[in-house]
């Protein structure tokens, strides 16, 4: 440690220290622009300049290291003056804008311009002129003569987002921030350039000119999409969500949102939101009374549990609905005495039901401090796009990234190792590592693996998590969704043990773990999601879930929905319309209070942010108004805390960590199998980023994104190649019974006998299953 002092006040921190971060031990603020605490040192705004003892001018607090007995002071004559100097220069271009300017009230330039600019300029030349230039729908460079030059957005780019799509051009008064040539902002992480921006010159296209800060009401929330449960800042005026800002919090988004995050509240004031209770008569739909709507449920309920007993009812939910939703959801339907209640729609295979409570194994700090990781089936950035941070930032620092997937993506990091094969062989390839690790071990590979030959790639895999620590290994979204989840499970489970590395999921959605925590799981002899639709039921009861989008099987999800006697469909759009019978208009998260439980079993609960729109209502008051129109007992909650405090118990916290009811171990032996060498062509599935619910998929900036654009068929060069197909042409591809004509796009990162199609689109709605075989012909 090395103790320096500032101001009079004596502080110790670490060698290697700059000045500013011994400035911000103390509480001391030196004003600066391109410094960030995230984010390299560039030293280029020079406003953070400081008087040095012994030094012959003023250094630059965020690049002068800290030296034994160094003496600062950051507010003497000498300071101040050079700290002005830096302050005319910078608003020598700045255009006069204030007044329209969408950064006016929380612009650091205009802050410090109050402390450190003149009430007038000595330069009356005009000022320079910056061509605006269109970089996508999400964020706006109208106004780029504002910019200072801080490369923040830059240095964000190359080190947090992993993708360098800002950079500096020309030199001088001619240096100016511009995008590739052509090329629009494609990273999930972009809208954090737009927070990062002390000036304004890069603002949100959708919130621009719609609103001042100073109008706008802050309340913090919880991300209602991926794992990680971001916290957020929403950001109201007269009743309706503007903005959407992170709130800082080190342990689970640092001080990053997703772009999904950011924009997808543009969803919740949509044309197509639900505002009234509707009933489907004579084929015509009706906008009816909540009194009406809930007697007209619970009646149809009540008929067709005495017509076909209550196992005809199913009730499916989305896992981004909030752990009171979830469990009274399953409370609702086990009252009435079905046991066919699941959250977890896009999975196929259920044989782990009984012994596995997926988590991601670790806590998120954890998991950003592994320095050997092994990740089997994700689609990592876009999948988790955080996580994904976290990970690029450890690989950065020394960390052996190694994976097993269906396609070569461009992580964005260097990956140590990788095995690309088709789905079906993913469980030989798991088998090759096994054999690999028992080689270099000396132990015995587990029974049926005597005749398995590990490959190189296995070989080097093993070698890795041999080699380091902590190490982790991790399933993504694709082992859930897979038809042998519970074989690979297994495998990985095994590999885990035997390197002594940690075990985990990478879980789908906000609330995936929470849906464990509420028991919203089939019964002992209930339907699990993948059988409510295989054997059709009578009745299902959707939460938050578009069937059609969100399913393993959409083919076999729509058959069963539109052969039902009743659907109730309770969800803040307008949705089903072809299958329903009734919808039930209730709360997105911003309208709501509840709790989500992220992928480390954090429970973090959070309040609705505005009123709900029209007639909406909380989905937990709707189940439990609908409970007790049921005469079912113990729905007799007042407030959603209430619902929480039974599942969680009264005395834990509102972060409470939930780890202890959570396990990934389970208790089946790894199953040898030998690699077909197959030429049978087959699915993969990635969710797109922007169609994993029902809000996303709604949101029109994040649907003209590239990653919102229409799905193509992606093939290898291989395959384009014996159908006569080049990029840009159409094929039909055929899965069951349903087809979908798509455009074809030639990825080098995909096996010969892999056809990509991406889920949850409409484009591709009408396709079967998300892993099996398929079909492909030129159009």
């Amino acid at each position: 440690m090395v103790e320096i002092e500032i101001d009079g006040k004596k502080v110790e921190v670490q060698e290697g220290s700059m000045v500013m971060d011994a400035a911000n031990k103390l509480g001391t603020y030196i004003p600066h622009f391109c410094y960030h605490k995230k984010l390299s040192i560039a030293a280029n705004c020079r406003m953070c300049l400081v008087e040095v003892e012994k030094a012959p001018k003023p250094l630059p607090a965020c690049a002068t290291p800290v030296a034994p007995g160094m003496i600062v002071r950051s507010h003497s004559e000498k300071a101040v003056k050079a700290q002005k100097g830096v302050m005319e220069f910078l608003l020598i271009n700045h255009p006069l804008d204030c007044p329209i300017c969408d950064q006016g009230g929380e612009c650091q330039l205009q802050d410090l311009a109050v402390g450190y600019g003149d009430s007038s300029s000595r330069y009356a030349e005009e000022k320079r002129v910056v061509v605006p230039k269109d970089v996508g729908p999400l964020i706006s460079m109208q106004e780029m003569s504002r910019c200072i030059h801080c490369t923040r957005c830059v240095r964000f780019g190359q080190e947090i987002a992993g993708v360098m799509e800002f950079g500096m051009l020309n030199r001088g008064e001619h240096s100016e921030i511009t995008a590739f040539v052509g090329k629009t902002v494609d990273s999930e992480l972009s809208g954090n350039m737009i927070d990062l921006c002390p000036v304004g010159a890069l603002t949100s296209k959708p919130f621009r000119y719609s609103a001042r800060t100073w109008e706008l009401s802050r309340r913090k929330s919880v991300s209602p999409h991926d794992s990680i449960g971001a916290n957020l800042i929403v950001q109201v005026k007269a009743g309706k969500v503007m903005r959407v800002l992170p709130l800082e919090n080190d342990d689970v988004n640092e001080c990053w949102i997703s772009d999904k995050d950011r924009f997808s509240y543009e969803a919740l004031n949509s044309a197509e939101r639900l505002t009234a209770p509707m009933i489907k008569q004579g084929g015509q739909w009706q906008e009816t009374d909540w009194q009406t709507a809930l007697e007209y449920v619970a009646h149809g309920l009540r008929n067709i549990k005495h017509e076909h007993g209550a196992s005809a009812i199913a009730a499916l939910a989305a896992s981004h609905s909030t752990l009171e939703e979830l469990s009274l959801l399953q409370k609702l339907v086990r009252g009435i005495g079905s046991e066919n209640i699941d959250f977890r729609l896009r999975q196929s295979d259920f044989s782990l039901d009984a012994s596995v409570k997926p988590w991601l194994g670790m806590s998120i700090n954890e998991f950003g401090a592994l320095k050997r990781a092994f990740v089997i089936g994700s689609f990592l950035r876009k999948d988790h796009p955080l996580l994904s941070a976290r990970l690029r930032l450890a690989v950065k620092k020394g960390a052996s990234l190694s994976i097993l997937h269906a396609t070569d993506d461009d992580l964005l990091m260097p990956i140590a190792n990788k095995m690309i094969k088709a789905p079906s062989d993913w469980l030989a390839a798991l088998g090759e590592v096994i054999v690999a690790v028992a080689q270099a071990r000396g132990i015995a590979a587990p029974a049926g693996y005597e005749k398995i030959e590990a490959s190189t790639e296995a070989k080097q895999i093993a070698a890795s998590l041999l080699s380091g620590e902590p190490k982790a290994v991790l399933l993504g979204n694709a082992v859930l969704q897979h038809p042998q989840a519970a074989k690979l499970h297994a495998a990985a489970q095994w590999i885990a043990q035997n390197t002594e590395a940690k075990f985990g999921f990478l879980t789908e959605a906000a609330n995936t773990v929470g849906g464990y925590v509420a028991n919203a799981l089939p019964g002992a002899n209930g339907s699990n999601a993948a059988q409510a639709f295989e054997q059709p039921h009578k009745a299902y009861v959707l939460l938050h879930t578009e069937p059609e989008f969100d399913s393993f099987n959409p083919q076999v999800a729509r058959n069963a929905l539109s052969q039902a006697e009743m659907v109730v469909v309770m969800s803040p759009f307008k949705q089903g319309a072809d299958y329903a019978d009734v919808m039930l208009p209730i709360a997105p998260f911003s309208e709501t209070s509840g709790t989500f439980v992220n992928a480390e079993g954090r429970a973090q609960s959070f309040n609705g942010t505005v009123k709900p729109l029209g007639d909406t209502r909380p989905a937990w008051k709707v189940l439990r108004v609908l409970g007790n129109l049921l005469d079912l007992n113990g729905f007799d909650y007042e407030t959603s805390e209430a619902v929480r405090n039974e599942i969680l118990g009264t005395s834990v916290p509102a972060d409470a960590n939930l780890q202890s009811r959570l396990n990934n171990i389970g208790n089946t032996a790894p199953q040898a199998v030998v690699s077909a060498a197959g030429m049978q062509l087959e699915r993969v599935a990635d969710v797109s980023i922007y169609a994993t619910d029902a809000i996303t998929r709604r949101s029109e900036p994040l649907q003209q994104t590239t990653d919102g654009a229409a799905p193509k068929a992606r093939l290898s060069a291989d395959l384009a190649g014996k159908l006569g197909v080049v990029a840009g042409d159409k094929v039909t591809v055929k899965q069951g019974n349903g087809t979908a004509t798509l455009a074809v796009a030639i990825d080098a990162a995909l096996p010969v006998n892999v056809v990509r199609v991406a889920a949850g689109r409409q484009e591709t709605a009408d396709l079967g299953a998300m892993f099996g075989s398929i079909s492909v012909e030129k159009a």
